[in-house]
């Protein structure tokens, strides 16, 4: 990261002193991804000049890499000519990708200036549904017709395997029927060129459909660590392939969105640093209003039971305490259950299990607690602090309260996220801020409950 950091620091001052030269032979040394990250601490000013002295061959990379903000600031600065050049080097999901998140204007001279069968395919990449294989599939891969030798095999892939995204797994295929699949490693390894690749070829090949869930084809991919996955549409017919790396940014984006939502917020395309203080309030303001609403409930719950904490003052020290266990065991609960949930690991038929576990699992924690506060209460606010309204009967309250808060809040930070499921909303919805509201109330139900029944 340091040494990141200093490259950083050198081509700005590298651009400052208008070495160019320079700046371009660094360039030709780094990734693409890291070339690209250069272009959010730059000026904008800068980054057309930055931009231009990235040599050709690696100029589609990188712009494939960069925040669509910045594409579009150099769409619009480029010439016909090198924005032809840049847009026809790249996959045809890349342009169907960039195409999408164009405004209309752009998008407009982009396909004028994209070769007819590569806007061909861009457009029916754009008809399949936003969360689907289809929609981030490559057109591009490598197949090889049934019959073929290994010595055809390999020449075929000399000849085309270039243009395709993927050439390590190849796809036999017949009047475009997937029929089976070889990696180049089996063909290399042939003893003979004049081997049919039929032979070599695996059949019953794992496959998704193009309106699958993408989300459930990355989950594929790293289950069968494929390099690739072979889509088909709804004849058979095979129409591209999705790549571990379409499905590594695949499970990065549904992290990403997960841990905002999480947190609170509306999932957000841009990065953090490309936000500003009114995108920041846009994705923040909504969860907080919502939370702060339901966070009444508590209030009328308190308002009450105001007489019972008029007689026993020392009832209301307990309360953060009691609310703030509750809503980190809810937290933990719903936290592992969402984690098992994405990778597949539970299901809402295995509820009666999940339950049942963290019911051993609250009782073990619930315990535990309890006999910490109870001696935390006698040793510390009793004895320590001198506070003699703090009785051993107070005490015995507030950690009954504790542990059947406990329980009460595993149960709902465990069955939430699998009910969610079932109802066909996001899981993380029902994460922490949500789970902690709601176990908020209860806790403080239990808590007064208890209380009078053992008090008054």
């Amino acid at each position: 990261m340091e040494f990141k950091v200093k490259i950083e620091e050198m081509i700005q001052n590298l651009l400052e002193e208008k070495k160019y030269s320079t700046i371009k032979d660094i360039a030709s040394t780094m990734a693409a991804a890291d070339i690209a990250a250069l272009f959010e601490r730059v000026d904008e000013k800068q980054i057309p000049l930055l931009f231009r002295l990235i040599s050709k061959d690696k100029a589609a990379d990188v712009f494939v890499e960069m925040d669509s903000d910045f594409q579009e600031l150099l769409i619009r600065g480029f010439s016909d000519l090198e924005l032809k050049e840049i847009v026809n080097d790249l996959y045809a999901n890349e342009a169907a990708d960039l195409v999408d998140e164009m405004p209309a204007i752009v998008v407009d001279r982009i396909l004028k200036q994209i070769n007819p069968e590569k806007r061909g395919e861009i457009n029916r990449l754009l008809q399949y549904p936003e969360n689907s294989a289809g929609s981030i599939m490559s057109t591009e891969y490598v197949s090889l017709r049934q019959g073929l030798t290994v010595g055809e095999a390999i020449a075929q892939i000399r000849k085309s395997g270039f243009d395709n995204k993927s050439f390590y797994t190849c796809y036999v295929t017949k009047d475009k029927k997937l029929l089976g699949r070889l990696s180049v490693k089996d063909l290399l390894l042939a003893k003979d060129d004049s081997i049919k690749i039929d032979s070599l070829m695996k059949e019953n090949v794992i496959n998704v459909n193009t309106r699958d869930d993408k989300e459930e084809v990355a989950k594929l991919l790293s289950k069968y660590n494929f390099y690739a996955l072979p889509v088909v549409d709804g004849e058979g017919r095979m129409v591209g392939i999705i790549s571990f790396d379409d499905a590594l940014e695949v499970m990065e984006d549904e992290a990403t969105e997960d841990i905002e939502i999480m947190g609170g917020m509306s999932p957000s395309e841009k990065t953090y640093l490309r936000s500003t203080p009114l995108d920041l309030f846009c994705h923040r303001i909504v969860w907080l209003m919502l939370l702060m609403v339901s966070a009444t409930f508590t209030g009328m719950i308190i308002t009450g039971f105001e007489n019972a904490l008029a007689v026993q003052v020392a009832l209301t020290a307990f309360i953060p305490m009691l609310m703030d266990t509750g809503g980190n065991s809810g937290s933990q609960s719903s936290v592992t259950i969402i984690r098992a949930l994405s990778l597949g690991e539970v299901g809402f038929g295995d509820l009666p299990k999940v339950i049942w576990k963290e019911i051993r699992a609250a009782l073990l924690c619930g315990l535990a607690l309890a006999l910490v506060c109870f001696a935390k209460i006698i040793l510390v606010d009793r004895l320590l602090l001198g506070n003699q309204g703090v009785t051993v009967q107070i005490a015995f309250v507030v950690c009954a309260a504790m542990a059947a808060t406990v329980l009460v809040a595993k149960l709902i930070g465990c069955a939430l996220p699998l009910c969610a499921k079932r109802l066909g909303f996001d899981p993380a919805v029902m994460s922490s801020p949500f789970i902690t509201t709601i176990v908020d109330a209860a806790s403080l139900l239990i808590y007064f409950s208890i209380a009078r029944a053992v008090l008054f």
